[in-house]
């Protein structure tokens, strides 16, 4: 595949340019890299209509058969996994390694979907009847995905959507739509026409996708604030909704650790990604017993990290993806300095060219303090010092949102009984951010509705039907 051509959209199994186009801007040089194409309400239209005539033949298709090509899909992704990185680093900003994670984990992700299986329960088989309730796909999904992981997270929709029996119009978010687009084609090449179509355009797309009568369900990940607007939208059909949305993920770092071997893990729970994922450590509790020594390797291994342009050789991390996030982060710097928080690194915007903001750790700002309440979607952590456990849980929970949380600690049975305790869809013990296709992630509370992952996430995509025989 030509990864330099320009980029058009797929619909009905076939290449389509936009009505218009708009530019897609490399986040670390701030140059326009390419054009995209900018779907008309027509061709949205026609994207919905060729899935709602997809939609018969592909649910009527054997699992098994629906299965296969999924798992052709995956293969595809891997097999074009250096053109692919390539796009996805001009267009998102992560480095090539980083870029070259995501494209495998989204292939890997999409052969993993393929293998759960939809369950049949019999519930009554008695010489009066027979009962048992199956799973039947929607219809049409509507999918949107966000610019922080634009691939893996369609996946996340794409393979459980299509392997349940329905069919999909896709569409990726106006920041990256690059390597989306070069997805769609590959997947021309396996899945029948109509059966996956990719949309792009600006910031009109989205709502009218979200509104289309034509779509039986959205399946959005992104802001919490967008997803409340998607959820309102949906609500006039009643379309159904799965909303992946924000976090303010608190780590507890408990005093029995061993700061010098989890250091850098801490690090990266937070600033992987520049801390652009949902699911980024984004308030650090520590205890006081450690938290000096935790604050003095943190600072020193991030010193050793590299920041540049993700395409450059040895780039850790790149830029924030666009602009309007760009000035978020910057603003919340600013709150924090006009507050007199300390610095221990970072805090400073760059005048070179691109969406740079250095790697930022503040000391033990307020509990009530903007960089603690807010998600910063960025490469800003507080560190937070505790002394009580029922202290640290209850400062923990305090949040409106509640999508993923990580327990520190050299006693693992402790450590997993405190888990209990925090109000979080996911929450790891000695780990972060570890997802697999086989188990359901969600969130509780403003951080989301629905899950996705596992028999749970499958289940998403499909209406139970009940059918009942009378002997």
């Amino acid at each position: 595949m030509d990864f330099d051509k320009a980029f058009s959209m797929t619909i009905d199994g076939r290449a389509v340019s936009g009505a218009s186009t708009f530019d897609v801007i490399n986040p670390a040089t701030e140059a326009v890299i390419a054009q995209a194409p900018d779907a008309s309400r027509e061709q949205l239209d026609s994207a919905v209509a060729a899935a709602r005539r997809a939609f018969p033949a592909w649910s009527a298709t054997p699992i098994a058969a629906r299965r296969a090509m999924l798992d052709k899909l995956g293969d595809a992704i891997l097999a074009n996994i250096d053109g692919l990185k390539r796009v996805l680093t001009a267009e998102q900003g992560k480095s090539h390694a980083d870029a070259e994670g995501e494209i495998g984990g989204a292939g890997m992700w999409l052969k993993g979907a393929a293998t759960i299986e939809l369950p049949v329960t019999v519930n009554e088989d008695s010489p009066e009847r027979y009962s048992e309730t199956r799973h039947v796909p929607l219809g049409v999904v509507g999918a949107i995905a966000p610019w922080n992981f634009p691939m893996i997270l369609a996946m996340f929709k794409v393979g459980p959507a299509l392997l349940a029996g329905n069919t999909m119009v896709l569409k990726p978010s106006p920041f990256t739509p690059l390597a989306t687009l070069k997805f769609g084609e590959i997947a021309a090449t396996i899945l029948p026409p109509g059966v996956l179509n990719v949309v792009t355009g600006g910031d009109q797309l989205g709502p009218w996708l979200t509104e289309h009568p034509g779509i039986d369900k959205v399946s959005f990940t992104g802001s919490t604030a967008t997803g409340r607007r998607v959820m309102q939208s949906a609500s006039a059909t009643l379309k159904r909704v799965t909303l992946e949305l924000g976090g303010n993920d608190p780590a507890i770092v408990m005093p029995d650790v061993d700061v010098e071997a989890i250091a850098e893990k801490l690090f990266w729970a937070a600033f992987t990604n520049n801390g652009q994922i949902c699911i980024a450590t984004k308030r650090m509790y520590v205890h006081e017993d450690v938290y000096e020594r935790l604050k003095e390797a943190l600072v020193a291994y991030a010193r050793t990290v590299k920041v540049g342009d993700g395409a450059e050789q040895g780039t850790q991390l790149g830029p924030i993806n666009n602009r309007q996030q760009y000035e978020r982060v910057l603003d919340l710097i600013r709150d924090a300095r006009d507050r007199g928080y300390t610095f221990l690194l970072g805090g400073e915007a760059s005048d070179a060219p691109g969406f740079f903001v250095p790697i930022t750790i503040i000391d033990n700002p307020p509990e009530d303090s903007r960089i603690v309440k807010e998600e910063q979607f960025g490469p800003i952590l507080p560190l937070l010092k505790f002394s009580d456990v029922e202290d640290v849980v209850a400062r923990a929970n305090a949040s409106e949102y509640g999508l993923g949380a990580s327990i520190w600690s050299g006693d693992d049975e402790a450590a997993y009984a405190l888990a209990a305790r925090i109000q979080s869809g996911t929450v790891w013990v000695n780990e972060t951010q570890h997802l697999t296709p086989l188990a359901a992630f969600g969130g509780m509370k403003q951080s989301g509705i629905g899950v996705e992952g596992g028999l749970e996430g499958l289940l998403e995509y499909t209406n139970a039907q009940t059918v009942v025989r009378r002997r």
